[in-house]
């Protein structure tokens, strides 16, 4: 059963999240290889209820969309997995979800989206930028400028670029929507898309990893990607996720994240974290800690 959906307000930028589906696959052993029971002891209220499964051993993903709306603007934040692609993660491959059922419930038909915003481009960010009609794959939102790092296209498409382990994504996610003259690339230093909206270079999990924030009337969001998987990150920020490509890096930009977010009383909207998948970052000390919205 889906939850019904939460409208945040960040000034005049109205924000819903639309979830695809929820990952149940991973325990917290593989996803943080450097997990340590005992670190988080403290900290039990971010794990309680919506971080763990049934079970008690694996945690708790979310793979969804944030819807913008602005005064001028329909836009989406990140795609999801997708249906009907081949992966080879089984939770990911060959999906059946009601992901346009759902977006539609919040007031987007696919045509209405003037822009796709991707954070980076890995299989659980760009699913939905296609689907599969007429025995192609083809744009979801025929009417959008999909924008994205040039430095994550340029991973794919350059040289070497097929034998990337997950090219798959950039072949049926990413591909035909540049082939559709429909893709906008922003430059590795980020800076202002469009009129409040700004790409923010938070590389290591990926690239050319970008967090996004929207500001309108002095209030600001700071969608992250991937720079944090769940709130234990805000808590252990030198924790990485086993998905990470520069561990390293990763930690400076979930740092850079954690300061943002808390210096200026940003709404983190998370692409992972389960239950409402936003909050408040604050400051504890020398550290931070995590209050869900």
């Amino acid at each position: 059963m889906v939850e019904s959906p939460v409208t945040y307000a960040v000034g005049d930028v109205t924000i819903t999240r639309v979830l695809e589906k929820e990952i149940l696959d991973f325990t917290p052993e593989f996803l943080f290889p450097e997990w340590d029971p005992a670190a988080v002891q403290d900290h039990q209220e971010w794990m309680a209820p919506s971080c763990w499964d049934n079970t008690h051993e694996h945690v708790v993903l979310s793979a969804h969309s944030w819807v913008l709306k602005t005064r001028a603007h329909t836009l989406l934040v990140d795609t999801g997995i997708g249906n009907d692609k081949k992966r080879k993660l089984p939770a990911f491959d060959h999906l059946k979800e009601p992901y346009l059922e759902r977006l539609a419930a919040v007031g987007v038909v696919p045509e209405a989206v003037d822009y796709v915003l991707l954070t980076h481009l890995h299989t659980d960010h760009v699913g939905w930028n296609t689907r599969f009609l007429n025995g192609r794959w083809v744009p979801t939102f025929p009417n959008a400028k999909y924008v994205f790092a040039k430095v994550e296209d340029e991973y794919f498409s350059g040289p070497g670029g097929r034998d990337r382990p997950n090219f798959a994504l950039y072949e049926d996610s990413v591909l035909p929507v540049i082939e559709a003259g429909q893709a906008e690339m922003v430059e590795a230093d980020g800076g202002e898309f469009i009129n409040g909206l700004f790409f923010n270079p938070t590389p290591g999990h990926s690239v050319g990893h970008m967090s996004i924030s929207a500001r309108s009337a002095g209030e600001e969001a700071l969608f992250g990607g991937d720079v944090m998987h769940l709130p234990v990150q805000v808590y252990c920020p030198d924790w990485s996720s086993v998905f990470s490509a520069s561990p390293e890096r990763g930690r400076l930009s979930r740092l850079w994240a954690l300061e943002r977010a808390a210096e200026r009383r940003a709404i983190f909207f998370s692409s992972h974290f389960p239950g409402s998948s936003a909050g408040l970052v604050e400051r504890d000390r020398d550290r931070f800690r995590w209050r869900w919205l």
